[in-house]
C-alpha cells in the first residue's frame, strides 16, 4: 500500500513538475542555508584551532602586570622579569619542556637596497622548541652565541622573501638599524596566526645581544613556558603562580602583579564565539523551512481541490479513508524529502565553495546532514497531514458532483 502511494506521489510530481519544483524551493533554501552555515562555522572553528596550535604547543605566557582580557599584553609600569626568574622556573617546576625568556621590539631590517620593518625577538633556543619551529636551512644558536650575545640571527620566511628573494641568505649580513648580524638560519614558514599576525615576519636574535644592542637593559618582557603534555598544563600553571608569588613577595591578600596567559583560554573563547554565531545563523536560516512547509501545505490543499473528483471515485469504489490519507501524506513527504536531498547537495556544495574561497579547512558535519534530512521529512508529515486529512474526509457523493 505504501509502495503504491509512493508511485502515485511520483506520478503527481512528474505531472506538475514546475509547481512541484517551486513548492520544494523553500525546503531547498532552508536546508542548504543551514548546512552551509554549519559547515562554515565548523571550518572557522577548525581554522582558529590550527592558528592557536601554530603559536606553540601546550604554551603558557608569563606576563608582568595584572590579568587583562584579550590578547596577552605587558603593563608598562609592572616589574619586569629577570634571568634569575627564568632559572628558578627551570629548576623548581616539573613537567616543563621549555622555558624561553623573550624581549621584543620593532626595527627596520636592511639588506642591500631593500628594507623591511619587522619584529625583532631576543630569546634562547627554547623559543624554537616551544613554538614547534623547524629550520628550512641553517641552525639555531650555540652556547657561545647565547652567553656572549654575538651578533647572529635567524630569520623568518617573510624576511627571506622581502629582502633576499631568490638569494641564499645564510652567512649574509643583515643590518638592523645601527648594527649588523650574521644570518645563521631560516625558519620554516608558518603563515598567519590569529588576529592576522604574520608569524614569518620575524628576526630572532640571542637575548643578551637584544638587551645590549636594542633594549639597553637586562629586563625580560615576558617568559614562554611549554608543558610536556596537555594534561600537565594546569599543574604547571599552579606551580608557576606559587613560584612567582614567592619570588615577587606577594601576600595572600594582595593581587598578583603578573598574569599567566593560557592559550587554551583563547581557543575556548574564540571557539565558543564562532559556535554561538553558527547556531544563530543556522536558526535564522531554519526559518525558511517553516516557510517551505507552509508552501507544501498550500499546494497540497490546492491539489486536494483539483483532485476532488478523483478522490470521490476512489472512495466510491471501496478505498478506505486511511488509504486516501496515506496517498496525500506520502506525496507531501516525498516533496519535502526531495527538497531535503536537493538542499543537502546545494548546501554541501556552497560549504565546500566558501571554504575553498576563504582558504578554510574543509569540515563535513554528518550529523547536521542527517538531522536536516529528517527535519525536512518531518516538515512533510506535519504540513501534509491537514490537507491529507481533508482529502480523506471528503464525502464521496459530494466529491463525485464536484466539477
Amino acid at each position: 500500500m505504501i509502495w503504491n502511494a509512493f508511485l502515485l506521489a511520483l506520478r503527481e510530481i512528474r505531472r506538475n513538475i514546475m509547481r512541484s519544483a517551486l513548492t520544494t524551493l523553500g525546503i531547498v533554501i532552508g536546508i542548504a542555508s543551514v548546512i552551509a552555515m554549519v559547515m562554515l562555522g565548523d571550518a572557522t572553528t577548525a581554522y582558529i584551532t590550527q592558528s592557536i596550535s601554530k603559536l606553540g604547543t601546550n604554551m603558557l605566557i608569563l606576563m608582568p602586570g595584572q590579568e587583562r582580557k584579550g590578547p596577552p599584553t605587558s603593563e608598562l609600569g609592572a616589574k619586569k622579569f629577570t634571568y634569575s626568574d627564568v632559572d628558578a622556573i627551570k629548576r623548581e617546576i616539573n613537567d616543563v619542556k621549555g622555558v624561553s625568556p623573550v624581549g621584543s621590539s620593532t626595527l627596520r631590517a636592511v639588506y642591500g637596497n631593500k628594507n623591511h620593518s619587522t619584529t625583532i625577538a631576543g630569546t634562547t633556543n627554547d623559543y624554537f622548541i616551544i613554538k614547534d619551529w623547524n629550520f628550512v636551512e641553517g641552525r639555531n644558536f650555540n652556547e657561545a652565541e647565547i652567553r656572549s650575545g654575538l651578533s647572529v640571527c635567524v630569520i623568518g620566511e617573510t624576511i627571506r622573501k622581502e629582502l633576499f628573494a631568490n638569494e641564499d641568505p645564510l652567512g649574509e649580513s643583515l643590518r638592523l638599524e645601527g648594527f649588523s648580524c650574521q644570518i645563521i638560519g631560516v625558519l620554516e614558514p608558518k603563515g598567519a596566526a590569529m588576529f592576522g599576525m604574520d608569524q614569518d615576519d620575524l628576526v630572532v636574535v640571542p637575548l643578551r645581544m637584544f638587551q645590549r644592542r636594542i633594549s639597553g637593559n637586562q629586563d625580560i618582557s615576558h617568559i614562554m613556558i611549554s608543558s610536556v603534555s596537555a594534561s600537565s598544563i594546569e599543574e604547571v600553571k599552579s606551580s608557576l603562580t606559587s613560584l612567582m608569588q614567592q619570588r615577587r613577595h606577594i601576600a595572600l591578600n594582595e593581587e598578583n602583579d603578573f598574569n599567566i596567559h593560557d592559550m587554551r583560554d583563547t581557543l575556548q573563547t574564540l571557539s565558543s564565539t564562532t559556535q554561538m554565531l553558527t547556531l544563530l545563523l543556522g536558526a535564522v536560516a531554519a526559518i525558511s523551512l517553516l516557510v517551505g512547509g507552509i508552501g507544501i501545505m498550500n499546494i497540497m490543499l490546492v491539489s486536494v481541490t483539483e483532485r476532488t473528483r478523483e478522490i470521490g471515485i476512489r472512495l466510491a469504489i471501496g478505498a478506505m479513508e486511511r488509504e486516501v490519507l496515506l496517498q496525500f501524506l506520502v506525496e507531501a513527504i516525498v516533496l519535502a524529502s526531495l527538497g531535503g536531498v536537493i538542499g543537502i547537495l546545494v548546501g554541501v556544495g556552497f560549504g565546500v565553495g566558501i571554504s575553498m574561497f576563504f582558504e578554510l579547512p574543509l569540515e563535513f558535519n554528518n550529523g547536521i546532514i542527517v538531522i536536516s534530512f529528517l527535519f525536512s521529512t518531518c516538515v512533510g508529515v506535519v504540513f501534509g497531514y491537514f490537507p491529507a486529512k481533508k482529502a480523506a474526509r471528503l464525502n464521496p457523493i459530494d466529491a463525485l458532483r464536484h466539477e
